[in-house]
């Protein structure tokens, strides 16, 4: 029943969050056409089929089954038949050009005066922030890293000129970078290094990533039948320390010394209700197909640890992390093929509520904190230069200033038409990509555990005594 009312939670909470963001921005157009003159015919949010409406004061107010963006149908300003249906009714007196560019803004804008109001809020109650330094923890002997010098315990401080402190940091410099080989400084008693490093996207999510691992805690999910640590009586919850006198920090580590342990009986040191227990395995080759041999455990997801760092970023901090972020993300489209980063990359509809869900989950900050990439997000890319978005009707607003009369009414209505479709057909096809070649991700995602931890308070000195 528990689980029951945290989904009831997380659905209502990301609506809630995503029709927020939609309803600022809409809400800009709709507020600035008021005070500019302009007739307002309708209020929506969402598109498609209505799923509630009412009237007042002339204004159809409507809430719609596809919460994927909304409108306000503005009779005297150009509007999209794909999107907004066909426009009837009487015949209005044409706007200025001035009129138009407010108006278009206003959306915009209200998107990041509503981020700048979230990072304000996160900065008094706090952000949870990731709890995995960018320390090594293990370098396969046979890599062209470990031949470069790169050891165990290491530490990268910058990828691509990118400074990063964790993990995330890292992966998502490596994907970002216009290039697969990558300047990467890495830090070892002080001293700092730079290194060559290449990067390959020969993984399941295709994108590049450093042949690195992280440290992590090698935890047992559970056991196959008649494996090898089924008779050695390893157990799911068992904390996997060492192997064959080896400190075990991550997977990939401890998958590489299983297998060249084959026919071999072996020490597996494991971690049981607080206590070291010490195992006899003898790894074998458990499938005909393969060629290095297992142990047969399957791993549990360790918790992701968040620790709340009280004030949180100042506001202007956190927009400019988005801002450069949403920068590198957009470089790195346009340089396709030298990241790899490429539109299939792209979250649709589904995804952005995927994330937003994970993070609700999670905790409401860090929910919040996407948020503030979310609005930032739908304000740069809605000025951008293209018919059907504001950033095009600012275009064809000031084209119409400069050339002192208005564009053609059917040129525009076949471009903003035209370009409306293209939106449509691209929004579908990313929201295919969240939903059939990514189901698997979001549902590690939903699955993923984590656990928030207060930041721990600094002890104050001993008085010296007098």
């Amino acid at each position: 029943m528990a689980q029951v009312f945290e989904w009831i939670y997380v659905v209502f909470a990301v609506l809630l969050l995503f029709g927020a963001a939609i309803a600022i921005h809409e809400w800009g157009h709709y507020w600035v056409a008021l005070k500019r003159g302009l007739k307002v015919e309708a209020f929506a949010i969402g598109f498609g089929p209505k799923i509630w409406g009412w009237t007042k004061d002339g204004i159809e107010y409507s809430i719609r089954w596809i919460p994927a963006g909304g409108f306000v149908k503005l009779p005297q300003m150009l509007t999209s038949e794909a999107l907004e249906g066909e426009q009837k009714g009487e015949t209005l007196p044409p706007v200025s050009p001035l009129s138009k560019i407010l108006v278009a803004v206003a959306g915009p804008f209200m998107n990041f005066v509503f981020a700048c109001a979230i990072a304000t809020f996160i900065y008094f109650v706090g952000l949870p922030v990731p709890v995995n330094p960018s320390v090594i923890g293990h370098v396969a002997v046979d890599s062209a890293e470990h031949k470069l010098g790169i050891r165990n315990g290491d530490r990268i401080v910058s990828v691509y000129g990118q400074a990063v402190k964790s993990w995330s940091e890292v992966f998502e410099a490596t994907i970002l970078a216009p290039t697969n080989v990558l300047p990467v400084i890495v830090e070892r008693a002080g001293e700092r290094k730079t290194y060559q490093l290449t990067a390959s996207a020969d993984n399941p999510l295709k994108l590049k990533m450093l042949n690195l691992d992280s440290e992590e805690k090698v935890v047992v999910g559970d056991t196959s039948p008649d494996s090898p640590a089924a008779e050695a009586k390893v157990l799911a919850g068992d904390v996997i320390i060492g192997f064959a006198g080896v400190p075990v920090v991550g997977k990939a580590q401890l998958i590489e010394l299983v297998g060249k342990r084959g026919g071999q009986t072996t020490e597996l040191v494991v971690e049981r209700a607080g206590k070291r227990a010490v195992l006899n395995i003898t790894p074998r080759v458990l499938d005909a197909g393969a060629k290095k041999a297992r142990i047969g455990i399957m791993f549990a997801n360790t918790p992701t640890r968040y620790e709340v760092q009280k004030p949180g970023p100042l506001p202007w901090v956190q927009l400019e992390e988005v801002w450069d972020r949403t920068w590198r993300t957009l470089n790195a489209l346009f340089h396709s093929k030298e990241t790899g980063v490429g539109i299939e990359d792209l979250s649709g509809p589904p995804g952005i509520l995927a994330m937003l869900a994970t993070y609700v989950k999670t905790d409401y900050r860090l929910a919040l904190s996407f948020m503030v990439l979310l609005n930032i997000n739908l304000a740069v890319l809605n000025l951008m230069p293209i018919p059907v978005l504001d950033g095009g009707h600012i275009m064809m607003s000031l084209y119409e200033k400069l050339r002192g009369k208005p564009i053609s009414v059917k040129l525009q209505e076949y471009a903003t038409t035209a370009f409306a479709v293209m939106l449509l057909t691209f929004m579908a096809y990313v929201s295919f990509n969240d939903l059939w070649k990514r189901s698997s991700l979001f549902k590690s995602m939903f699955q993923q555990s984590s656990q928030v931890e207060s930041a721990p308070t600094p002890t104050p000195a001993p008085a010296p005594a007098k």
